[in-house]
């Protein structure tokens, strides 16, 4: 993983993480979505901007 891919996915999780806190959503909501994003970023290399829906489903 590259220092700025993984600058962008922390900044990005970060924002993840505030919206679904704003949303008003339960916190083992918030750990269950959070954990998913984490799992994702983790298999791609944390470069998660330009996935498409046919490569998460693959």
């Amino acid at each position: 993983m590259t220092s700025s891919s993984n600058k962008e996915f922390k900044q990005n999780y970060q924002t993840h993480l505030k919206h679904l806190k704003l949303k008003g959503l339960q916190p083992k909501t918030i750990e269950a979505y959070s954990r998913a994003i984490r799992r994702i970023g983790q298999y791609f290399g944390y470069k998660i901007n330009k996935l498409t829906e046919q490569k998460l489903i693959n």
